[in-house]
């Protein structure tokens, strides 16, 4: 782990496949819940989960349901960093975004990321 405790999660896959959605969250849930500063950076299908109510669905028996690991990554202070390219090749909504993401590539993301952070890909 990083000396700031940072983690960074890239996140690709949407609702195509929500078992990796849902193990994507609890890592992020996990993190942001234990107070570690912790960014998903949405790109490729992902960042149609960014939308309001987009994010929803239940992956398997036992499984969490995903709307309930988006709020609560919210609720712990968790954000979300949307590929702009990505994002604006779908024709999707800015102002459709969740209050805790924002459009930012590589740059911001690098920005974000400083000197140093666990880093997850999904």
């Amino acid at each position: 782990m990083s000396a700031n405790g940072k983690v960074a999660i890239m996140m690709t896959t949407g609702l195509e496949d929500p078992e990796q959605v849902t193990v994507a969250l609890l890592t992020a849930v996990g993190a942001a819940e234990q107070g570690r500063p912790t960014l998903l950076f949405m790109a490729k299908e992902a960042v149609r989960l960014a939308l309001d109510g987009v994010a929803v669905g239940t992956a398997c028996e036992g499984c969490p349901p995903v709307a309930d690991l988006v709020k609560r990554f919210d609720a712990a202070g968790g954000r979300l960093l949307i590929c702009p390219l990505c994002f604006n090749a779908k024709h999707l909504a800015a102002e459709n975004l969740m209050s805790n993401a924002d459009l930012g590539g590589t740059v911001q993301l690098w920005d974000w990321i400083g000197e140093g952070a666990t880093t997850f890909s999904f």
